[in-house]
């Protein structure tokens, strides 16, 4: 779509619903409540349709069932916050919504929680990620204050890192599985040191190749998949061949910028 903004979908109600109809209907309108498909017959009032089976007989919408069902926005705002919210590389806080849907600040914040709601996956249907052949990174990083900063053992100084500022003392720790050219899975995990090896094991597949840093937290990673590889950043190594973790680094960058430029608004 050389250019978004001129679609048809995004320009009038009417052409947004036939568009949400021939992408959730290509075979007929589908009745959400028999489950009958191309048995209904389009009623007086646009966009509604009334089941043919004569045990049903129930009208509906194609909004129905989903996560734009009941609302008063105008399909073709919610063709365009969907739109926005899945091609924006850092994310869309409701403001941006508000400001460019022209829509009020309550309806954007309703839009973009929904939104976000039905890009979620549930964790029980997820298979695990890569696979024979395929590459794995996993790697940790920190970011954000605990709510209730952790008390200190000692008041000894902490090291502190190049940038002259602390390490990851008092920062939420986020862990994060990047399948090579798939799909990511973060978690936010109480510690790095007592979950990563768990996490690792249930979300990706034993036949997967995993690529890490020297971290000793992947030490008896080679018993558990096809290949553990791992690259020594502490000496200054950071690609060898095919092994990197700069994907999962890259995530990570992204993933701080999001949240400090949209998330915090």
């Amino acid at each position: 779509m050389s250019n978004a903004s001129t679609a048809p979908q995004f320009q009038s109600h009417e052409a947004a619903r036939a568009w949400f109809e021939a992408q959730r209907w290509p075979d007929g309108p589908v009745c959400p409540h028999c489950g009958s498909i191309n048995h209904a017959y389009a009623t007086k009032r646009p966009g509604l349709y009334r089941c043919g089976e004569s045990e049903c007989r129930d009208d509906f919408t194609v909004t129905m069932g989903t996560v734009m069902e009941r609302s008063k926005i105008p399909l073709h705002k919610w063709a365009m916050g969907f739109f926005l919210m899945v091609s924006s590389k850092k994310g869309v806080s409701a403001h941006q919504l508000h400001r460019q849907l022209g829509i009020g600040y309550e309806a954007a914040w309703f839009m973009a929680h929904r939104i976000r709601e039905a890009m979620r996956v549930e964790g029980g249907s997820v298979p695990p990620l890569g696979g024979e052949g395929k590459i794995v990174e996993a790697d940790e990083t920190y970011y954000g204050k605990h709510d209730t900063p952790r008390p200190r053992k000692t008041k000894r100084c902490y090291p502190v890192t190049k940038s002259g500022k602390p390490g990851p003392a008092g920062k939420r720790a986020i862990m994060s599985l990047v399948e090579r050219g798939g799909s990511v899975r973060s978690f936010h995990v109480p510690t790095a040191k007592a979950s990563v090896t768990k996490i690792v094991k249930e979300n990706v597949a034993r036949e997967s190749r995993l690529h890490t840093d020297e971290s000793r937290l992947y030490g008896d990673a080679k018993d558990h998949f096809a290949e553990h590889e791992s690259v020594k950043h502490s000496a200054g190594e950071y690609v060898r061949d095919d092994v990197h973790t700069n994907s999962a680094e890259g995530y990570f960058s992204i993933f701080k910028r999001g949240m400090r430029g949209i998330c915090q608004l």
